[in-house]
């Protein structure tokens, strides 16, 4: 599967999340060579590319707003990049209860 942008076509992941992928075509879309490039780009320490690589971190909402800043990818084609496929975005109750 394929998404067209303004660009070029990005290859699209099978539908399962895999931040991996969003990560692999960020450096290969900004002509960069690593992660530590990339971490450079986004403005964040390597250790936070790596964490979500392992998926020990999620991609946070800050973050997917900083890869559409510094790639021109709109936040859809960033979430189906990474094998999000909601159609809405949902933010957990849990968030907003006192402790």
């Amino acid at each position: 599967m394929q998404l067209h942008t303004a660009q070029s076509p990005i290859a699209l992941p099978a539908p399962r999340y895999d931040p991996g992928h969003l990560l692999a075509t960020l450096i290969e879309r900004l002509n960069l060579k690593n992660d530590a490039a990339l971490s450079r780009a986004l403005e964040v320490s390597p250790p936070v590319i790596s964490k979500i690589r392992h998926r020990r971190l999620p991609v946070t909402a800050s973050l997917l707003i900083r890869m559409h800043e510094v790639s021109a990818l709109s936040i859809k084609e960033l979430r189906l990049l990474m094998g999000d496929r909601r159609q809405k975005f949902r933010i957990s109750d849990k968030h907003f209860k006192p402790k």
